[in-house]
């Protein structure tokens, strides 16, 4: 978490739109603020509606209820639950919950999320100050993770019965929780402390205590920056080889380092590791698709990139079109899902409540529900251009290349190509091979700022030739990304 300026050695966390260096929300009649430098105010674009006449908006669906806990699909590229259902991860990352909330708390917020469509949650077992939480790990009410401070072999059962209820609310609301055991960030120089036999023992006592719960996904590391270290490596591996020694039911993920990484990086890692994670501050379909192809491939999914209302050094900030091109380039390069993250819901500052119905939370509950209305999961990257054949733009190599100045058009199409579907972060034209289709095609525009579709032509294309396809001038926010949807009879 490159912006989490809690840390050393970080550069301070700025205002996204604004460069300020500190952030003000007022929240009412739905208008939400940015606080510029001094006392200037400037409103985020919100998400309401436009006009009836031009779009249709879409409907949310409320699938049925997952049966954890999740597993990987029959090909090994996307997550399901236990009935074989295809699972989409749409997941936030208040990393700190346990360490800065009370249980009251927790169900408050995870209730605000569910309403916006989120299915997971990233959180801490422990949180440190380097993340905003007490110094000693432990609760807002004080109590410790560990008897003996620093021993993981003393762990306190009051504390764990607090993780048990986090994760039960969760469970109550529908949600899997990717729960990272020991994060490194602020607890390696504990684990070496301790050494490979405490560590290992540590995840005995998490697995044996959480194995029968379902919703969980182990998700080991954290801005793990020295997995390089065999040492170090070692410690961290010990936490996830004593879980899965007494834990068969969950599966394991792990973040690796920023700038761009993912959990496969580490061949340590790769009979532990069941869903790839990537983690990139770059375009991030580059890191995406290079996973997609790897030959020892997993179902891949965004663990970090760009939070809103956050600018990281030397990369993009999380300005809404970057957060929308992460999201759009990620489902369309492969991926079984994504976590969205803010500077508001890892930090928790007092006024966190006011803060949570912000525009970044809305547009990924939008692209959740597009892709749940097409068959996601049977998406498979264009990769030769077979699909959108000119004006898809050139890609940027795998770490390198900007967000906010990438224009790459990402396609993917089912097998059978009864679906296409492109992802246009800038206006131009593009041509489309509609020979490719098996029956005559229709063409609508999704604007992704207010999850409304716009139909192409009065009626179905014929499937030959090529078509030139030109979005409708800029979407609704004024900006200039939509999605193309390419439906076969």
């Amino acid at each position: 978490m490159l912006a989490r300026q809690a840390r050393p050695g970080r550069p301070r966390w700025r205002d996204t739109h604004l460069g300020a260096t500190a952030i003000g929300l007022a929240v009412g009649l739905g208008v939400f603020f940015q606080v510029a430098a001094g006392t200037a105010q400037a409103p985020v674009r919100n998400a309401e509606p436009p006009p009836a006449a031009s779009a249709a908006a879409t409907s949310p669906t409320i699938p049925p209820a997952p049966a954890y806990p999740l597993k990987v699909s029959a090909n090994r590229r996307y997550l399901v639950d236990q009935n074989d259902r295809p699972f989409l991860i749409v997941g936030d990352s208040p990393q700190t919950v346990i360490g800065k909330m009370s249980e009251a708390d927790a169900e408050f917020y995870v209730a605000n999320r569910q309403r916006h469509g989120v299915n997971a949650l990233w959180v801490h077992v422990m949180c440190r100050d380097n993340e905003t939480c007490n110094r000693d790990g432990s609760t807002p009410d004080g109590i410790v993770p560990f008897t003996k401070p620093g021993d993981l072999t003393t762990p306190n059962p009051v504390y764990f019965r607090r993780v048990d209820n986090v994760l039960k609310i969760a469970a109550a609301h529908g949600m899997v929780v990717l729960l990272t055991p020991v994060e490194t960030s602020g607890w390696l120089e504990t684990l070496r402390a301790n050494g490979e036999g405490n560590a290992f023992a540590f995840g005995q006592y998490l697995g044996r205590r959480y194995q029968d719960f379902p919703n969980i996904v182990w998700m080991h590391g954290n801005d793990f920056q020295t997995w390089q270290d065999p040492a170090d490596d070692t410690v961290v591996l010990a936490v996830a080889r004593g879980i899965k020694s007494v834990d068969k039911n969950h599966i394991h993920t792990i973040e690796l380092n920023y700038l761009n990484s993912a959990s496969l990086d580490d061949a340590r890692w790769e009979d532990l590791v069941q869903l790839n994670g990537v983690y990139s501050y770059y375009p991030t379909y580059a890191k995406m698709l290079d996973e997609y192809n790897r030959g020892n491939f997993k179902p891949i999914f965004l663990q970090e990139a760009n939070y809103e209302f956050e600018r990281n050094g030397n990369t993009d900030g999380g300005s809404l079109p970057n957060l929308r091109r992460q999201e759009y380039w990620t489902m369309l390069s492969g991926g079984t899902g994504q976590l969205y993250g803010s500077h508001v819901t890892w930090t928790l500052p007092a006024d966190w409540k006011l803060m949570l119905d912000t525009p970044g939370i809305s547009q990924l509950h939008y692209m959740k529900t597009f892709f749940e209305q097409h068959r996601w999961q049977d998406l498979i990257p264009d990769q030769k251009h077979a699909i959108v054949v000119a004006g898809y733009g050139s890609p940027a190599p795998v770490g390198r290349g900007s967000i906010t100045t990438d224009t790459y058009a990402t396609t993917a199409a089912t097998s059978d190509n009864r679906l296409a579907i492109a992802y246009l972060p800038s206006l131009r034209e593009i041509r489309v091979d509609l020979s490719r289709f098996p029956g005559a095609v229709q063409a609508r525009w999704f604007d992704p700022t207010v999850g409304t579709y716009r139909n192409i032509g009065g009626a179905r294309f014929a499937n030959a030739g090529i078509s030139k396809f030109v979005p409708p001038g800029r979407n609704h926010d004024g900006d200039e990304d939509w999605v193309l949807v390419l439906e076969a009879d």
